[in-house]
């Protein structure tokens, strides 16, 4: 599964992991791809210090890069405090409605919130480059979009490729017009936030949309036919994220949500703006269900979602609350229905690439049998 760019940037397979998990990450350029460490929760830049020393002991040498969330556009002298008293009392009330519905426990007094929408801030991801180019990072990705012209440079006078996801082809134009070298197609049946078009019509697009940058296909893919397929499409390489949660390096918060993510189906999650403000594909769950309920309320515009809910969401995760436990993933959930190693995943990514490639060879009649 090689291609100009992963020979470029020295991996064995066209296989790009975006994780939250230091672990997975590092286990993924082990196995011959290349680890995206996701950066978002690290509000404190001590924390990712401490992880990236940890990957760079345990990736054997082997390259990864670094995944952050940063607006193109500043926002000058804009607080948390100023976010928070934008947030109406009703959505505050509607929110300890339905946690009272489900009986769901409060924190312990004086215990914070374990995710905050400050992760999400221009400065917090500064923060983190700040920390994360004194590291040998080969790729700095940016999931909402081109980073600030400014970060683009630096990364650039540093030797670092930079990617900025894009889910459609007027998005990819934008950023390579910025400068990006790198664009990934992500398409609707990705997890997180994403957009309204499906990899199979994406993927193309953007990759005549862009020429001759190189492009990876995301959304949907677990699976090396899959992967096959990104290539036919004419994209260098596939980028996997809901794929690795239930490999056995990941530090999933929770073993029920594991086992939740185990059982589920293709066809059990939503896009819904219930956890950030923006369309975000995730199981669903009665917690999506109260937000997209048209007698409710409805979700606020990003950020404001996300502090609404961040108190919420760590109390639901922190004491189990089955009916509103879930968690960002694609619709590949599907086939996420066992805990292997990631090396057994690149295993059974690589043993699928090859069979879809005789099969077309066989019916290209290029076949040797």
């Amino acid at each position: 599964m090689q291609t100009e760019l992963s020979k470029k940037l020295g991996v064995e397979h066209a296989i790009f992991g975006f994780t939250p998990f230091p672990a997975v990450a590092a286990a993924i350029s082990r196995a011959g791809g290349f680890g995206v460490l996701g950066a978002v929760r690290y509000t404190a830049p001590d924390d990712l210090k401490r992880d990236l020393d940890w990957v760079e002991k345990h990736v054997d040498g082997m390259p990864y890069g670094l995944d952050v969330v940063m607006p193109a556009k500043k926002v000058e002298g804009v607080t948390e405090a100023d976010i928070e008293a934008m947030i109406p009392e009703a959505h505050r009330q509607y929110v300890k409605d339905t946690l009272a519905k489900y009986g769901v426990p409060e924190l312990a007094e004086g215990e914070a919130s374990g995710w905050r929408i400050t992760g999400w801030m221009e400065q917090v991801a500064r923060n983190q480059l700040d920390v994360a180019f004194d590291y040998p990072i080969k790729l700095l990705a940016n999931a909402l979009g081109s980073p600030p012209a400014d970060v683009i440079a630096r990364a650039h006078d540093q030797g670092v490729l930079v990617a900025a996801l894009a889910g459609s082809a007027r998005h990819a134009r934008k950023h390579a017009e910025a400068g990006i070298d790198i664009v990934v197609a992500q398409g609707y049946e990705a997890g997180g936030h994403t957009g309204e078009i499906a990899s199979m019509v994406l993927t193309p697009e953007v990759v005549d949309a862009v020429d001759p940058l190189p492009v990876l296909a995301a959304g949907g893919i677990g699976s090396g036919q899959q992967v096959a397929a990104a290539l036919a499409l004419g994209a260098q390489g596939a980028w996997l994220g809901s794929l690795w949660l239930t490999t056995t390096e990941a530090d999933m918060h929770s073993r029920a949500v594991t086992r939740k993510l185990l059982a589920a189906g293709s066809g059990d999650t939503v896009r819904s703006r219930a956890l950030t403000g923006k369309p975000a594909r995730q199981l669903r769950t009665e917690w999506t269900d109260a937000w997209d309920d048209p007698n409710g309320p409805g979700t606020l515009p990003m950020p404001l979602q996300g502090l609404l809910v961040a108190e919420a969401v760590s109390r639901i995760q922190k004491y189990e609350v089955g009916p509103l436990l879930g968690t960002p993933v694609g619709q590949i959930v599907g086939r996420m229905n066992s805990e292997r190693s990631v090396q057994a995943v690149f295993d059974d990514l690589t043993r699928g690439f090859e069979r879809a490639v005789d099969r077309i060879n066989r019916i290209a009649g290029r076949s040797e049998e």
